[in-house]
């Protein structure tokens, strides 16, 4: 029997958590009923929520050992705070001492709550410290982007630090959101009312051409757990060699060549027309394995 469809974008955390483990496999850490609620947002008397707006625990995915961390976008706009970032900051130390054959975040995050924002900052820079360390044991770190509030601010950082980001086309991934952008640099520079654009700039095909996202699937949560399975079966690892020179040199000339080769864009028509899409209009319309498929034909031309 077809299972129903969940649309990743729509769906909450816990949804998402269901959708894409096994069956009857997870088990959270740090559960609603321990009321670990931030004291920041209760000296403000602004509204707290038992879990903090992130769902951490332990699961299978096709019967391999994971563990997990999803926010919650539609708390705080999945904002990273003291408690927040405490639990995902665990989570990782924790992958240090259970060893799963991935960590997987599942990132819903504008950044760094506004409310307590000295504490959310360093708690960003200890969730970087941590998911470096667990690189470091040989332990890959899965991003997956596609809920409402994309991977911005801090947590945008963080998505970029990981072994594989998937992302949706509704998934969006930037250090600056865009009304952050017209709020200091005004309505010319960045309309963020322009959704269409929004995601051209933003969004996960745009993000896949530059070689940000690792991976474009469909905005559907089966579509998700397959990318993962599919990761999990390549058998990555953590990025051991960060400390190799040539790995970060010849990384460094793939950013150089990357800028080059788009420097006068500002669009992800732009992009695309420049990548050698045939079609860049229709790009936003085309699936993920039609604009996969499109993708790596432009990337074996250039490779020849």
């Amino acid at each position: 029997m077809k299972t129903k469809r969940v649309s990743y974008f729509e769906a909450s955390a816990r949804t998402r958590v269901a959708a894409l483990v096994d069956e009857a496999s997870f088990t959270e850490f740090c559960p609603p009923e321990l009321r670990l609620t931030s004291p920041h947002l209760a000296r403000l008397d602004a509204p707290v929520g038992f879990d903090d707006g992130v769902v951490v625990g332990r699961a299978t995915v096709d019967g391999r050992a994971v563990l997990l961390a999803a926010q919650e976008g539609k708390f705080n706009g999945g904002a990273v705070g003291e408690v927040h970032g405490a639990k995902i900051r665990g989570l990782l130390e924790r992958a240090l001492r259970d060893k799963p054959e991935a960590v997987l975040l599942l990132v819903d995050s504008g950044g760094v709550r506004l409310h307590e924002a000295n504490a959310g900052l360093i708690a960003i820079s200890e969730i970087m410290r941590a998911v470096l360390a667990v690189q470091a044991a040989g332990i890959p770190v899965i991003a997956l982007v596609g809920g409402s509030c994309g991977a911005f601010g801090g947590m945008g950082i963080v998505t970029r630090l990981c072994d594989e980001v998937l992302m949706s086309e509704e998934g969006r991934l930037g250090l600056s959101g865009p009304e952050v952008i017209e709020t200091v640099k005004g309505v010319g520079e960045f309309d963020s009312r322009d959704r269409s654009l929004v995601w051209r700039v933003t969004g996960g095909k745009l993000r896949r051409a530059l070689g940000e996202a690792t991976g474009l699937v469909d905005d559907d949560a089966a579509s998700f757990r397959e990318a993962v399975i599919a990761c999990l079966d390549r058998g990555i690892t953590g990025r051991d060699a960060l400390d190799d020179l040539e790995v970060l040199q010849a990384a460094q000339q793939g950013l150089q060549r990357r800028r080059e080769r788009f420097a006068e864009t500002r669009d992800g028509l732009e992009v695309w027309r420049s990548a050698g899409f045939p079609d860049p209009q229709a790009v936003p319309m085309l699936t993920a394995d039609a604009f996969n498929t499109q993708l790596a034909g432009l990337q074996a031309e250039v490779q020849s």
